[in-house]
């Protein structure tokens, strides 16, 4: 492992923080899908049922995480380069084209200062495209047919209705009220912690009415009004996109690697992985307090050479027992011994739980 690898930690609870993963839609139809009047529960079922149709829309994220900018001097080494670009996702608002045909073929298409960046799935076949880098990437999908079906027989609803349920004793779900993102009648949920513990002050959902899609997704902080992380779009048109989108040839004199997991079963990776226990994170806290540890030796600053020494002195602060950074939804603290740890919680509250 090298000894950079900690900085992955550091930025992905981040993202994990806003991430909302937006599910392909169904046809849209002449009335609710989960009803005139529809239970928190309807609207969550209305999701599961939206599967295997087409659209196109422009996504807008915006991000007011509080993190600090990362000077964009020349001749900074590659692990500055690559941590200012992902900071960059998470402190500037970004556009994406998104384009859905069916289950198997998606293209998500982000384009930023004369640069572009693509993920285009069709069938088994990915293929991912940097143009600043002028590197693709090819990637070989199992075959769906490896995948083993549920047996269960529990509908949409029921299982959305335990969702409730379990989050219930941490989580205050709101009754949907109508709303509209993007010209599309919709309904909104809005979910509250009831800890005063956590960072996150509430996280609201929009969805939309005749199909189920997600249109919308926010998490504020705590005594804020607007939204530290939103998600959304700005536009959708249902219907098939183009045939052309989802077929992609590598450029000439592109940088071009392959990865063939068409042998790949489910979990398997997970056997690989699996070693001790040792080596697994520990979790502590419930509900929003939950805190996530990683071992020892996760975080090993000692052996930093002096421009990724210089970036953790720039993103983090000293405090007792190690470094820290405390967004407005998420903390993370590097403890000296070289563990991690990550939560929605105040710094405070990870230096009392590495204790």
């Amino acid at each position: 492992m090298k000894k950079s690898v900690w900085l992955p930690a550091l930025i992905a609870p981040v993202v994990v923080a806003g991430v909302v993963a937006a599910p392909v839609i169904a046809q849209a139809a002449s009335t609710p899908i989960a009803g005139d009047h529809p239970t928190a529960a309807a609207v969550i079922a209305s999701i599961a049922k939206s599967s295997d149709e087409r659209y196109s829309g422009k996504l807008s994220q915006t991000s007011d995480l509080g993190l600090p900018e990362l000077p964009t001097g020349a001749g900074g080494s590659s692990l500055e380069g690559n941590a200012s670009d992902a900071l960059s996702l998470l402190t500037a608002s970004h556009t994406a084209r998104v384009y859905v045909d069916g289950a198997s073929k998606q293209r998500v298409q982000v384009t930023e200062q004369l640069a572009e960046q693509d993920l285009i799935r069709n069938g088994s076949t990915v293929w991912t495209w940097d143009s600043k880098q002028r590197a693709a990437t090819k990637t070989t999908l199992p075959s769906r047919s490896a995948q083993t079906p549920g047996s269960g027989t529990a509908t949409p609803t029921d299982v959305a209705e335990q969702a409730i349920d379990a989050i219930t004793p941490t989580t205050t779900v709101s009754k949907p009220v109508a709303t509209s993102v993007a010209g599309h009648d919709a309904w909104l949920l809005t979910l509250t912690p009831k800890s005063s513990d956590t960072l996150v002050g509430r996280v609201q959902l929009a969805v939309d009415q005749q199909t189920g899609l997600p249109l919308r997704a926010s998490v504020t902080a705590a005594g804020k009004d607007d939204p530290a992380f939103q998600v959304g779009f700005t536009s959708l048109d249902y219907g098939a996109p183009a045939a052309r989108l989802f077929d992609f040839t590598p450029p000439t004199g592109a940088d071009v690697s392959t990865k063939d997991l068409s042998d790949a079963t489910p979990g398997s990776g997970a056997r690989h992985h699996g070693a001790g226990s040792a080596e697994r994170p520990t979790v502590s806290g419930s509900g929003w307090d939950t805190v996530v540890a990683l071992p020892a030796g996760s975080a090993d600053q000692a052996g930093l050479d002096s421009d990724a020494s210089g970036l953790l002195d720039q993103l983090t602060t000293a405090v007792a027992g190690g470094r820290a950074v405390q967004t407005s939804l998420v903390s993370v603290y590097l403890t000296d011994d070289g563990r991690v740890l990550a939560g929605a919680v105040p710094v405070s509250a990870l230096v009392a739980a590495a204790k």
